[in-house]
């Protein structure tokens, strides 16, 4: 499996995004929470990644920090498709107030997508 994140694997859908925060359940590993419904009939998971503008009020900031969890994302990916399979929906909402560092990022995520996965 490549470690891309492709065009397919973007989560866009508004209507996704809403039915995430309605029927979805949650894990959450700080600093970050992630928001995850099983997909049906689908070759691929989708993710989005959110980090609120009320805790970091510079664009640059934000943008900075859903680049880093895009590729922390990116990186470790496969255990979802390896553990069993499944395919889910995912939105990861970033919640600390302070600029993280990646590898507490990374290991976070880790964790997060082996529970999801189980």
């Amino acid at each position: 499996m490549p470690f891309t994140f492709g065009k397919d694997e973007k989560l866009k859908s508004r209507k996704r995004i809403a039915q995430l925060f309605d029927e979805g359940e949650t894990v959450v590993k700080f600093p970050i929470k992630v928001f995850y419904l099983p997909l049906e009939n689908s070759e691929v998971s989708q993710a989005t990644f959110a980090v609120p503008k009320r805790s970091f009020k510079s664009a640059v900031a934000r943008n900075r920090i859903k680049r880093q969890l895009r590729e922390a994302y990116r990186l470790q990916k496969e255990v979802l498709e390896k553990e069993n399979g499944k395919h889910f929906t995912l939105l990861f909402l970033y919640l600390s107030k302070d600029k993280p560092q990646y590898s507490k990022l990374s290991s976070s995520m880790a964790v997060l997508l082996k529970k999801i996965s189980e």
